[in-house]
């Protein structure tokens, strides 16, 4: 038996097949157990080919090759059973789980963040351009590379005023060092040596993983590889290409730094709306738990500090993120469910997976991320086995931004979930734009909402694949 078997992934890139560590383990277990039962809330990703690999470590010979739509039909009907939460009953035959709601929190960038939002953007496309170009030149690995680290640049930039200050700053600085040594070594007008587009030397340690096997990390190597490569990935080829590079950043950094104490943090603004609502406090008028999750260490640096200033009081505020050691965070867990004075847990994906946070019953997704699976694994963290509150779940969302673009991405990914499972799968999301902001006012700590809220899907879903 092999729980959280989603880790076990593969996945195709062109025609290229590449298998993580513990998916070779699972083919190994595949060929030795006469018995083996897959245990996964998240099989499928959004992506066919790669439910069809998964099921593979099942049936090696059924689901053989690249999945190509219209030639291949995934049914793992005879393989998988799938059970939504909310019907799983009790041996009294009182239900298991509680009901859990989703909702959607759109909101419009201030003119400063539109300023900044726009002029991040046009260097991305740019770059993103030059990266084209450099695999055009044959410069496959480095141009995936510097495509690789735009991307997370504009999920920063989604994320926060804080999260792309500190990063376009960080790569400003990396840049330097790299045109100071070309100058030492090269003299301005020669070609800027290897070093300026190789990752810093705390990239190149030996526990490094390539940006093309992410998606089978987990969500403290993740941050790591990410850290790592942004601040120095670049397609300048020359000195003079470093330069210009450098001065475009360096004009990005000073206007983040402008819109990140502006005071006019949108995004914040909802959080901090939903976190002041007296409606989340108990009978006796007590704060109640809450856990709110984003992607990157700045932004979570970032609204603690904030939450705190807000609430008046730090030990009010914990975070955990990929760089607290795992025994921390079990201290950390403790002290957020156990300490009435602990209110708000603020963390990145190292706490998506593996604690039971269910003292809380109310979570805010401050980033989407990309991967509707890690949404789930999310608000796993307090839709468990013993929970007796209804769970409720808010994502912040900047509307006509290309966040919104992988919104409606999102919702493709959760059809095609929808079609595999046999409609038998949550909508985390929930209500997609709707004409207003979701008022945090209209949450009811008794389980009723208002008819705003009745639109949000109540589906869930839960485990697992075995094979006999």
């Amino acid at each position: 038996m092999v729980d959280e078997a989603h880790r076990m992934s593969a996945h195709y890139f062109g025609a290229e097949l590449k298998l993580t560590k513990r998916y070779v383990l699972g083919q190994l277990l595949g060929r030795v157990c006469r018995h083996l039962l897959l245990m996964t809330a998240t099989p499928h990703a959004g992506k066919q080919e790669d439910f069809q690999l998964f099921l593979a470590l099942l049936d090696g010979d059924r689901f053989e090759g690249k999945y190509r739509d219209g030639v291949h039909s995934v049914d793992p009907g005879d393989l998988m059973r799938r059970m939504v939460k909310e019907d799983l009953l009790t041996m009294e035959g009182t239900p298991l789980f509680p009901e859990r709601r989703a909702y959607t929190v759109p909101y419009e960038l201030s003119a400063e963040e539109t300023e900044l939002y726009e002029a991040v953007s046009e260097y991305v496309r740019e770059e993103m351009n030059r990266a084209d170009r450099l695999k055009a030149e044959g410069e496959g690995r480095r141009g995936n590379t510097v495509g690789f680290a735009l991307t997370v640049l504009q999920r920063r930039l989604a994320s926060s005023p804080e999260a792309i200050w500190k990063s376009s700053s960080a790569a400003t600085g990396s840049r330097s060092a790299d045109w100071r040594c070309s100058h030492r070594q090269s003299g301005p007008r020669r070609p800027a040596p290897a070093a300026a587009a190789r990752l810093p030397a705390r990239a190149a340690r030996p526990r490094r993983r390539s940006h093309r096997r992410h998606r089978g990390l987990a969500g403290d190597e993740l941050e790591e590889l990410e850290e790592d490569v942004v601040d120095a990935a670049t397609a300048a080829k020359t000195v003079a290409e470093l330069e210009t590079e450098i001065a475009i950043l360096n004009d990005l950094a000073e206007l983040a730094r402008r819109v990140r104490f502006s005071g006019h943090d949108r995004k914040w603004t909802e959080l901090r709306t939903i976190l002041a609502d007296e409606a989340l406090s108990d009978e006796a008028g007590n704060p109640r738990k809450i856990i709110v999750f984003t992607e990157h260490r700045d932004t979570l640096n970032y609204l603690v500090d904030q939450t705190r200033t807000m609430i008046g009081r730090d030990e009010a505020v914990v975070a955990i993120h990929g760089g607290v050691r795992r025994e921390d965070r079990r201290k950390i867990q403790a002290i957020f469910t156990q300490d009435k004075e602990t209110r708000v847990l603020i963390a990145t994906d190292a706490a998506g997976e593996g604690l039971n946070l269910q003292r809380a019953h109310l979570m805010v997704n401050y980033d989407l991320p990309w991967n509707p699976n890690r949404i789930e694994q999310r608000f796993g963290r307090i839709h468990r086995i013993g929970q007796t509150e209804v769970c409720h779940l808010w994502n912040l969302l900047a509307a006509n931004t290309r966040e919104g673009e992988v919104f409606k991405r999102l919702l493709d990914k959760i059809e095609e979930q929808r079609a595999a499972y046999q409609g038998k799968v949550f909508d985390v999301l929930g209500d997609a734009f709707a004409e207003q902001p979701c008022a945090s006012s209209s949450w009811k700590p008794s389980g009723t909402t208002s008819p705003r809220f009745e639109r949000g899907s109540t589906r869930s879903s839960t485990r697992r694949s075995e094979r006999t």
